[in-house]
């Protein structure tokens, strides 16, 4: 069953920037497993080659000279102490000023569109936590990141120093400017989402090179592929996204503003799919997911099959939307549904349900609300339910699928109504 190569991705997620570089001399990082690995190094490499098995070759990535990056970059050097035993799981995970690391797919992914060569130079805005940065280090000739929070940046820029990443030049500063001294860049990649392409970045991208950037509405994004050709540019629609804002001069440029207010899904019946592709709009990060076509969908003539065999392997599917708690006290989740051999995971807390993540302004606050679980074997039938908003809350993510559980759920007409507070 094909996977929906979607991105969810707060991470390496700030912004962009510019500002307090330190120019340095090329060097390889430290291949195999870095001496960042310490006295656990064997450990830590075991670690990663399942990581690359199971999660980067599993969902397709192929490029060899990638995942060996991934192989040998020590992510759990990038990652604040407390999630470090959560460093080598897909994920994304804070890293403190409101901002997270991305999921190792999203870096895996995002880098294996880049195409980079040995050398490139290339530009890359939202330094985040420098993890992108020390996994494209190996594989170009020099990395020129940029960040707009000063505390990431400047932290960033001492753990790749103290890693041994002398290819990367850091910075701090709006990265909606790009760097111009260092320009044209054979390849640019962008962390964060802006509305639409910063006109700076596509100046500085030399005829011939790649640009990955996610672009578009707070909650609806796609991640785009962008090739200057005889300085015009040739645009490709990779995935839906998810990624933090580009903030600074591209956030203040925004036109659509998220609703708080008014909470809403978008794409509910998955009609509206990339073009070209069978990959349905608005919904990032799926995985073990299918969409299907015909007369049996209950809503339009699409609807989305989520199956897994293995007991807490995931296979679902995501939405973000804005919601803040001072507005709204309850959201009522209403979908279609209809199940093949449902059974538990590995405990009972592993079934089929509609999860709601809330995270608060600072995205350091979490809370989770279910509606459902469902079992068994059903035909197709409408549940509804509803769970409560923590005042806290400004945005939430919706999960739709087994959470660990096994067999076969179909999705259809997925929709959320706002009880006011």
């Amino acid at each position: 069953m094909p996977r929906f190569p979607s991105i969810v991705c707060a991470g390496a997620l700030v912004a962009v920037a510019l500002a307090w570089g330190h120019a340095v001399g090329h060097a390889q990082p430290p291949a195999g497993g870095t001496r960042a690995d310490g006295a656990g190094g064997d450990r830590m490499r075991q670690v990663r080659e399942r990581m690359v098995r199971d999660d980067l070759v599993a969902g397709g990535i192929t490029d060899q000279r990638v995942l060996a990056a991934m192989r040998d970059t020590p992510r759990h050097e990038f990652v604040p102490v407390p999630q470090r035993q959560l460093a080598y799981v897909d994920m994304a995970l804070p890293i403190g000023e409101k901002q997270t690391i991305s999921g190792i797919f999203v870096v895996a992914y995002m880098t294996e569109q880049l195409a980079p060569k040995a050398t490139d130079k290339v530009l890359e805005i939202g330094t985040g936590s420098g993890y992108q940065a020390a996994v494209l280090s190996p594989l170009v000739d020099t990395v020129y990141s940029i960040e707009i929070n000063k505390t990431l940046g400047e932290r960033a820029a001492r753990t790749l120093e103290r890693l041994g990443y002398a290819n990367v030049v850091t910075r701090v500063g709006d990265g909606f400017a790009g760097w111009p001294e260092h320009a044209p860049f054979d390849k640019i990649i962008v962390t964060c989402s802006p509305e639409d392409v910063p006109a700076p970045l596509v100046e500085q991208l030399a005829d011939g090179g790649r640009m990955v950037i996610p672009v578009g509405e707070r909650y609806e994004q796609t991640l785009v592929l962008l090739t200057k050709r005889d300085g015009q540019l040739v645009r490709e629609a990779l995935v839906p996204s998810l990624f933090v804002p580009m903030t600074g001069a591209a956030e203040e440029a925004r036109k659509v503003q998220p609703d708080g207010a008014h909470p809403a899904l978008e794409n509910g019946g998955f009609e509206t799919v990339l073009p070209g592709t069978d990959v349905p709009t608005a919904w990032y990060y799926g995985r073990q997911a299918s969409l299907q076509q015909g007369d049996d969908a209950p809503q339009g003539d699409r609807y989305l099959r989520i199956t897994n065999a293995e007991p807490g392997r995931p296979a679902q599917i995501f939405q973000g939307f804005a919601v803040d708690g001072r507005e709204v006290a309850r959201l009522s989740l209403v979908a279609r549904l209809q199940g093949e051999a449902l059974r538990d995971g590995m405990s009972a807390d592993e079934a089929p349900a509609l999860a709601v993540q809330f995270f608060d302004e600072k995205r350091s606050r979490t809370g989770r609300a279910l509606v459902g679980p469902w079992r068994g074997t059903f035909g197709w039938r409408e549940v509804s339910g509803s769970v409560p908003v923590p005042g806290w809350a400004r945005e939430a993510i919706l999960q739709v699928g087994l959470l660990g559980a096994t067999g076969q759920l179909d999705v259809d007409d997925v929709r959320i109504d706002a009880v006011p507070r």
